[in-house]
């Protein structure tokens, strides 16, 4: 089934949903006016839909491969990529200085959703570099800055992020990797990384490696890691790739999924590198790479959902079976379309969501407002938690929706489930991001998040006037959800709020999907408020089961043993 970008859906939640008028009424963003923004996601829609759509099976059935060391990518990825870096799309965000377009992030995430939709093998490619990109703007020496940014924009180099190894996965302080000072200020890096994306390919000059490891005199724990660029091949004098550094890819992973994107073992052997940012100062820096990626990891899952959405939606237009009215498909049993606008509701709420939070980032890099920044950094475990979470979970509703078809590999749906399921354990996993939300985003008292509350609560009293009953629920949702907050402020053992994380995470979602919905409901069409009104009154109920969950801390869940859950 062909690609269809959601123009429509982006240029509504611009314009009416999610304030993009603050940024572009920044000095920072002026440029990016109503015509600019709308002919980006026209032109990028047509790259999706036209290019990059039709490798997304090509990649799945053709899978990236090791070949005499030599990385070989799936048939059409080289000029796939090719078209997305020719047509300025790895740097949107970056600023001109450097080369890039200085365009809102805002603008980026829809640009990236829609080919994450289209092939999400490929896209986690340029996605990797938009992050290395961001972490070189705020962390490199200019040297380095003026070296690699240029290139890395241009998609003639691209990037990758190096953290885990086989013994140190989510507790990152454990690696091993050792960076030892050579005579001319740069180092030797040695050791081996595990799940690298991307970590080579046939199509780029250069691949550049941002690769943590511990200095000599590097504490233990995270405090001790530094970063370093560490790339395939060694610039020469004037900038060129020149001789081969001293790493290789030893293996690339069999994965359930993303077969079009290589994920490589990497072995480091003294390689040449270059100290990014301060000595053991690493963390910090990588993880100006890691929260641009997580909102992006937020967006491959909306994306995917969005994909497996329009598959389904065509299916079960076509597929007869049973009595059925109207047009005698599918689509007529009310199961169906119950499962249906269910993918369809969750996909808009966590789209909102995900540009909620660039609007933030937006807002936050061209005011230095504190508020802006707290908003950006709350929003991001959530777009990336909930959009991965909905991604999956709107694909495995769609292999449903097939009925035995969907299990079949030819028709293509389970492919969207099998490449989708990542995006909830990279990145951090959405357990880690819950208790980052419920534990480091809450150290100011709960402001950011009463801040946000507030917004909701006011919106829902405006909408009153017009959708009474929609907007009390969301009010109501609201409240509840700032009690539960006030609880989990008020818990000093962090244990009592990791027990009811990932509800917690959910519910706020929930909530914020609510605050979506029905924004678009009061400025939207007939089609939006019947949308809104199936979210608001079947899906954002959960939100109080869910709270329950939270405020019930941790004992009864402690009490139980491992002896219990093996009995």
């Amino acid at each position: 089934m062909p690609y269809r970008a959601p123009v429509s859906d982006y240029s509504f939640l611009l314009d009416h949903v999610v304030g993009f008028s603050q940024v572009t009424g920044t000095d920072r963003f002026a440029d990016a006016t109503s015509d600019m923004t709308q002919a980006i996601l026209t032109e990028a829609a047509k790259l999706a839909q036209e290019v990059i759509a039709p490798l997304n099976r090509v990649g799945d059935t053709h899978p990236a491969h090791l070949e005499n060391g030599v990385v070989r990518t799936s048939p059409g990825f080289a000029e796939g990529y090719a078209a997305i870096a020719e047509g300025g799309w790895i740097g949107m965000s970056a600023s001109p200085d450097v080369g890039g377009m200085g365009l809102p992030m805002t603008l980026t995430n829809a640009v990236n959703e829609m080919i994450a939709s289209a092939c999400l093998s490929l896209q986690l490619s340029p996605l990797m570099t938009q992050g290395q990109i961001e972490a070189l703007e705020h962390h490199a020496s200019d040297a380095i800055k003026a070296l690699y940014i240029p290139k890395l924009i241009s998609g003639e180099w691209s990037g990758t992020m190096n953290l885990t190894e086989p013994q140190a996965g989510s507790d990152v302080g454990a690696l091993r990797s050792k960076a030892e000072p050579n005579d001319d200020g740069t180092y030797a890096i040695t050791g081996q990384k595990i799940y690298i994306s991307w970590g080579d390919n046939d199509f780029t000059q250069n691949v550049c490696h941002l690769v943590l490891a511990r200095l000599p005199d590097g504490v233990a724990g995270t405090k001790g890691i530094s970063l370093f660029m560490v790339p395939k091949l060694i610039p020469d004098e004037d900038g060129n790739p020149g001789k081969q550094n001293n790493l290789r890819v030893v293996s690339l992973e069999h994965k359930m999924g993303l077969h079009g994107s290589p994920t490589a073992v990497m072995e480091y052997s003294g390689a040449t590198g270059w100290l990014v940012g301060k000595a053991h100062g690493g963390m910090a820096a990588m993880f100006t790479m890691m929260n641009n990626a997580r909102l992006g990891v937020g967006t491959q899952g909306v994306g995917a959902a969005e994909g497996a959405l329009q598959h389904a939606l065509a299916y079960a237009n076509e597929r007869k079976q049973g009595k059925a009215g109207g047009s005698g498909t599918i689509i007529e049993h009310a199961d169906v379309r119950r499962m249906l606008t269910t993918m369809k509701a969750d996909t808009y709420a966590a789209r909102g969501i995900s540009m909620l939070n660039a609007v933030a980032i937006d807002m936050a890099a061209a005011t230095d407002d504190a508020d802006w920044q707290a908003r950006a950094a709350f929003l991001t475990p959530i777009s990336k938690a909930f959009g991965s979470d909905v991604g999956y979970e709107v694909a495995s509703t769609g292999m449903q929706v097939h009925g035995g078809m969907g299990f079949i590999e030819e028709t293509g749906a389970a492919q969207y489930a099998r490449d989708v399921r990542v995006t909830t354990i990279y990145e951090g996993t959405n357990g880690i991001q819950a208790m980052d939300l419920v534990a480091r985003k809450l150290m100011d008292g709960g402001d950011a998040a009463f801040r946000l509350l507030e917004e909701i609560e006011a919106q829902a009293e405006a909408a009153k006037t017009t959708h009474p009953e929609l907007a009390e629920a969301v009010w109501q949702a609201a409240e509840t959800l700032r009690e539960t907050t006030e609880w989990l402020v008020a818990q000093t053992d962090l244990t009592e709020r990791f027990a009811g994380a990932v509800p917690y995470l959910r519910a706020f979602a929930r909530v914020l999907g609510g605050h979506v919905h029905l924004k678009s409901a009061v400025a939207g069409d007939t089609s939006r408020e019947r949308l809104a009104t199936f979210y608001i009154k079947r899906m954002l109920p959960e939100h109080a089961g869910l709270l329950a969950h939270v405020r019930e801390g941790a004992s009864d869940l402690m009490d139980i043993t491992a002896d219990d859950l093996a009995a």
